[in-house]
């Protein structure tokens, strides 16, 4: 049997994954942009990590599998005492350490990942390594997991030695590994069939990771992207969606028991149904009376480095680098601020003085999921507190323009049941419907962010276009909202 370590862990995960995976490579999705990034960054993680264990042999995957664990051999043999990516193979299944220490006592297997705590999933990852590792004749002194440390804080440099924590599992590794043979079996048993596994979908399909097949099982073979779908219905968690997907209730149809579902559950239903729009005039009243003018209409958006770049950070510390900021008069004047940091450098201060400048002490700040932008300024106040009472007064000030959305006031069968800005935008802003799809480069917080994250390693030209679709992107967030209140207002009259 040809298996690598990855596909062993997949085949965990979900044995028709694997079946897939070898007899119908079709029927999985490319990684999209950002779990390609994330690729990426446990790359940039593991390479670091390295550094821990200088003076170490790189092995090269280019050079090939069976070339790699013979030079593998060759080092251990010789007495090197670090080895990144040694490579070994039993029985057609081939492992890759990330790295790997040669003592008189034995071999210690590290294997680096760019998360921040010990998961289940590692176990098996450094399991089936020391399963293939002592096949080979080899004897494991230790395994341990090395990830993130997000107590650490940076300082002026780097400190690797506590940005990285170390933890042993040989313990837990030597309880998993004597499973190994029975699954090897498993796996060889069913890739051997011509037929593809019938396994149903279920909370697995997104643990540990989202599958690349989720799209050929839950809409290829179910059609489970319906509106309709018990998997669309809101405020109800993913395990409570597949007891009733089990029971055969797959669509809003199938729902005898309607009662049994709280008033939001039952209205997403019925709008659907009716494809009618609800709307409680009188709370939107309420609500827009709440409102004082001009409104600052406010968005920020943050990246995360998973190594804290700037003094004071710690990893996956939401850095913000941009905002927009849309002035609503009452009389219909628009006016539009902005900052986009220069990528690089610690953006913070920059923003934090181009904010305080932007909006005046008693401003009315309105922002859609007012949570998070509550949060950054409560983050910058803490971590430059010559600014704290400035900010925390913003933050203060801050109002949420979901409120109505969330509570139901209003709501749109086009809307599946949520309450994002993305989905009640063109609901309600019809004319709108298309403005992020026409955006250029960035459509999505999630673009935006790995765009700057990566900004410095683009050419030039390509920095500038860059720069743009962010302020563009950025700009239409605050622009929607706007958009939001006048509409509101229209409806209520």
């Amino acid at each position: 049997m040809n298996l690598s370590k990855s596909r062993f862990i997949k085949g965990m995960q979900c044995q028709k994954l694997l079946w897939l995976l070898t007899h119908k490579k079709e029927a999985l999705s490319e990684p999209d942009m950002q779990q390609t990034e994330r690729f990426s960054v446990g790359e940039d993680v593991g390479i670091l990590a390295c550094e821990l264990f200088p003076k170490g042999a790189r092995i090269h995957f280019c050079d090939g599998i069976s070339y790699n664990a013979k030079r593998t051999k060759e080092l251990l043999d010789s007495g090197t005492n670090v080895i990144y990516e040694a490579t070994f193979i039993y029985e057609g299944i081939v492992v890759m350490v990330d790295i790997l220490q040669n003592t008189p006592q034995g071999l210690i297997i590290n294997e680096v990942k760019s998360s921040t705590s010990l998961k289940e999933v590692y176990i098996y990852d450094l399991s089936v390594q020391h399963y293939v590792i002592t096949h080979c004749g080899y004897s494991i002194k230790e395994a341990n997991l090395i990830h993130l440390n997000t107590d650490y804080k940076r300082g002026k440099s780097l400190d690797l030695t506590r940005l990285f924590v170390s933890v042993p599992c040989l313990e837990s590794v030597q309880e998993f590994t004597p499973k190994i043979p029975t699954i090897l079996s498993d796996f060889s048993e069913i890739l051997e069939t011509k037929n593809e596994p019938n396994i149903d979908i279920g909370l697995h399909c997104d643990n540990p990771y989202s599958c690349e097949a989720k799209s050929y099982c839950w809409e290829a073979q179910r059609n489970i992207t319906e509106e309709d779908s018990v998997f669309n219905l809101a405020w109800l968690n993913g395990d409570k969606k597949l007891g009733l997907y089990r029971q055969g209730i797959a669509r809003f149809s199938d729902i005898k028991d309607i009662d049994s579902l709280n008033y939001k559950q039952q209205l997403q239903i019925e709008c659907f149904k009716n494809k009618s729009v609800h709307i409680q005039k009188d709370k939107i009243k309420e609500f827009l009376g709440s409102l004082s003018y001009p409104i600052y209409h406010l968005d920020f958006e943050t990246f995360q480095p998973a190594v804290p770049r700037f003094v004071g950070t710690c990893a996956y510390e939401q850095i913000p680098f941009q905002f927009s900021l849309h002035i609503q008069h009452k009389d219909g004047k628009l006016e539009h601020k902005e900052f986009l940091a220069k990528s690089g450098i610690d953006p913070r201060v920059e923003l934090i003085q181009t904010l305080l400048d932007s909006i005046p002490p008693n401003a009315f700040i309105l922002a859609y999921n007012a949570s998070f932008e509550k949060g950054v300024i409560t983050r910058l106040a803490a971590s430059f507190p010559q600014y704290e009472k400035e900010l925390l007064h913003i933050a203060s000030q801050i109002e949420d323009l979901m409120y109505p959305f969330a509570a139901r006031h209003y709501y749109h069968y086009k809307q599946n049941g949520s309450h994002s800005i993305k989905v009640v935008l063109p609901a309600l802003v019809p004319q709108m419907e298309s403005a992020y799809q026409e955006l250029s480069l960035v459509h999505n917080g999630g673009e935006a962010m790995e765009c700057f994250a990566t900004l410095e390693s683009k050419p030039k030209k390509e920095q500038e276009e860059y720069r743009q679709a962010l302020l563009a992107y950025c700009k239409l967030d605050t622009l929607a909202m706007v958009e939001i209140i006048k509409a509101l207002e229209k409806l209520v009259g």
